[in-house]
């Protein structure tokens, strides 16, 4: 059973059983009387704005809709006793990433991704010289896109060479879907080609919700306050269902696709620049098909990544064993993901044992003894998985970094020029505007600095890029 000798790419959680201790019951609406932010949602951005702000000494509100924190990184230690993160589970850049550096020493294990994949064909698995193959053909592919991009911004499906022959479909997969959550034609060649090539990747043992929660300990966050409003017009007011929130300035950290859908109404009304920027960067469609195996009968190894030799877009991946446990994620993404979740928990969960049967044969189904399935989707409070720009669009993400009428920042992966799509890219991007507000807060007006960019990837070198 070989292996590659490297992994091109790694995948992606506040648990819901770690809903906090620090949601503090809603005010009346009498003593909400002035806050310096009011930060609105408590994922990795919002997390990171309140502690900035808290730092400084200035009084902040950090409200979220849910009944827990962590927004699209969430540790759900129930439905299988062991714990399934059921967004963000890949923890990129682990040496450098802010919720790795800060997070607490004892209590949360961090441990090495392995180096390493494979890719299944039928009822075995590919031999040396065709995952060789299937290796060239996605740094053959990875350079055609920066080659494209660099001469303006097409879309990655339109940048790929003609010479990936049949390991075509399966590039395909794992560098749009399986990578970010659209299909390739989707995809901004520019956007895709300015993430960084990721090296070294990890896992949290106890779930990346789990160690994203430990990093709100000491924070006050309202839950089960949406916005429905912000008014603009004089200050920052807005509208909750336990009252209203006045506040000198406001940080927004919900997607992309709920800015533009119009659950939360703004007045004056944001910017066509904003809107279009959100509409550009919609969340694409990645979801978790958790399957409990008794007994290991795919004979797989603990975090295994396996990919299918696929001649259409109805495929998936496997990440095995979980942290050592009897949980396999079958990753489904895409317009084919979109499809398959639209349909239901109970169809993706009998897509994912046909799949799984027809790769490994039909002792599978018996094995399985839970399953469940997540659909990002669905979720009204976020619409989807992860933003993907869309051809034509890369400089979106800079839109969604400027103030709103000098008072408003938005904040969130989508945000970040290169660290799109992680939870890492979230946390920066609420650093960020946190940076700001306080900027402006002490009376200073200027534009916010540029992120910090990571190197670029050269030419031609081994991508490696996944979502959340």
């Amino acid at each position: 059973m070989p292996r590659l000798s490297r992994r091109s790419f790694v995948a992606a959680a506040a648990a819901l059983a770690a809903r906090p201790a620090l949601a503090a019951p809603a005010a009346p609406a009498a003593n909400l009387a002035e806050f310096d932010v009011v930060i609105i949602g408590a994922g990795a951005a919002g997390i990171a704005a309140a502690r900035r702000i808290a730092a400084a000494g200035r009084r902040y509100v950090l409200i979220e809709a849910g009944d827990r924190i962590g927004g699209r990184c969430i540790t759900d230690t129930r439905s299988f006793g062991v714990p399934f993160d059921r967004g963000a589970h890949w923890i990129h850049f682990p040496g450098t990433n802010p919720v790795t550096t800060l997070a607490p020493r004892g209590g949360i294990e961090i441990y090495p991704a392995p180096q390493s994949q494979k890719v299944r064909i039928g009822l075995r698995y590919a031999r040396e010289g065709e995952l060789e193959d299937f290796l060239s053909a996605q740094v053959r592919a990875t350079r055609a896109i920066a080659d494209a991009a660099r001469k303006g911004d097409s879309s990655c499906a339109q940048a790929l060479p003609n010479d990936l022959g049949d390991w075509r479909p399966t590039v395909e997969f794992v560098l749009g879907p399986f990578m970010c959550g659209k299909d390739l034609a989707q995809l901004s060649a520019v956007d895709f080609a300015r993430a960084p090539e990721r090296r070294a990747d990890a896992f949290a043992r106890q779930g990346f919700g789990a160690l994203l929660a430990s990093l709100a300990t000491g924070l006050s966050a309202r839950l089960g306050t949406p916005a429905s409003a912000i008014d603009i017009s004089r200050g920052v007011a807005v509208e909750t269902p336990n009252g209203t929130i006045a506040a000198r300035t406001a940080i927004v950290t919900v997607s992309t696709n709920v800015m533009a859908s119009g659950q939360i109404r703004f007045t004056p009304e944001l910017p066509r620049r904003v809107v279009e920027a959100c509409n550009n960067l919609s969340l694409g469609s990645y979801d978790h098909i958790a399957l409990e195996l008794s007994g290991n009968p795919l004979g797989l190894d603990s975090d295994d990544l396996v990919f299918e030799k696929s001649s259409d877009t109805h495929t998936a991946a496997i990440l095995a064993n979980v942290s050592g446990s009897q949980l396999c994620l079958i990753e489904v993404a895409g317009a084919f993901g979109r499809e398959l979740s639209g349909q239901g928990e109970a169809a993706m969960v009998d897509f994912a044992a046909d799949w799984l049967t027809k790769l490994y044969g039909g002792e599978i189904k018996k094995a399985v003894s839970r399953a469940g399935a997540t659909r990002w989707n669905a979720d009204a409070r976020f619409l989807g998985a992860m933003s993907a720009a869309v051809p034509g669009a890369e400089g979106a993400r800079r839109v969604l970094a400027e103030p709103i009428h000098d008072v408003v920042w938005y904040a969130g992966e989508a945000a970040h020029d290169t660290l799109w799509g992680t939870v890492g890219g979230a946390w920066e991007s609420g650093e960020r505007a946190a940076a700001a507000a306080l900027r402006r807060l002490a009376g200073v007006r200027e534009a916010a600095p540029e992120e910090k960019r990571p190197p670029r990837r050269r030419k031609g070198s081994y991508r490696r890029r996944a979502p959340r």
